[in-house]
């Protein structure tokens, strides 16, 4: 439906994408016309006519837009698919280009002895999925993880999950039986169980509550705990790591509710 907010989400994402205002309100204009003059373009999209020549040149430069040779001068987006795949590509090579120039950037190091406790905020879920992924991926003896919302199994982490070592200890815990059988379906051999730190869910509970959305223990020593913001369902965590960190600590303890006896980080 061509409404005006996705017309707004469409120009929005295109400059995250690296479009400047102009050029993506032109790209937009020209996917919901079949083929638009300047004159028409500039007024469908209140680009300035002057700058729509300037943003259809980039456009075009770029792959995205098409000038068939026609008198008045025409223009037309290219076809949806191939224009998404297009912009997919330039975005992975900045990302490709950003990792090479930051992994030879040398690490100035300031003579500082590292301190025994090490506690971090982040925001943002893809962050934090990103982030928790990277833990599971690095561990080397055990993983316990407490997923509080079905929301955050998502297809990345079932993945990621499915991938751990066989003589790794994976055990997932949930807040309730029918997410454990949900996390026992997409990871068959993970050790599952119903947490039974039952201030996550309580009784009293609201929408209007901070929700706890996943505790992640990496071999005993480190730890990610996120919550999920009731007002905005922003996930923010913090994480910890060292053996002597008091968080992990209190996590270890907190995490074994639940857990059966063998499994016990006692």
């Amino acid at each position: 439906m061509d409404t005006p907010e996705n017309v707004a989400e469409a120009i929005e994402v295109l400059q995250q994408l690296g479009l400047k205002e102009y050029e993506a309100r032109c790209f937009v204009g020209l996917a919901r016309l079949n083929t638009g003059t300047a004159k028409k373009l500039s007024e469908l999209t209140e680009v300035p006519r002057t700058r729509v020549y300037d943003a259809i040149r980039i456009l075009e430069a770029q792959g995205l837009v098409e000038i068939p040779h026609s008198s008045p001068q025409q223009f037309r987006a290219v076809p949806l698919e191939e224009a998404t795949e297009t912009l997919r590509d330039q975005y992975e090579e900045r990302v490709e280009r950003l990792h090479d120039a930051l992994d030879t950037v040398d690490v100035v190091d300031d003579g500082d002895e590292e301190p025994v406790q090490q506690i971090w905020a982040m925001t943002g879920r893809d962050a934090i999925e990103n982030r928790t992924d990277q833990l599971i991926e690095k561990a080397t003896n055990e993983i316990v993880l407490v997923i509080g919302h079905a929301s955050l199994l998502t297809e990345d982490l079932v993945e990621t999950l499915n991938e751990v070592d066989d003589e790794h200890d994976l055990i997932i815990g949930t807040l309730t039986e029918p997410l454990q059988d949900q996390v026992q379906a997409a990871v068959p051999d993970a050790t599952t169980f119903v947490s039974g730190l039952e201030w996550l869910h309580g009784e009293h509970t609201t929408e209007d509550d901070t929700a706890i959305g996943r505790l992640l223990l990496i071999d005993r020593s480190t730890i990610l705990v996120s919550s999920i913001m009731p007002d905005t369902k922003r996930e923010q965590a913090i994480f910890g790591e060292g053996f002597r960190n008091g968080l992990v600590v209190i996590a270890r303890r907190l995490m074994a509710q639940g857990l059966i006896p063998a499994r016990d980080p006692q």
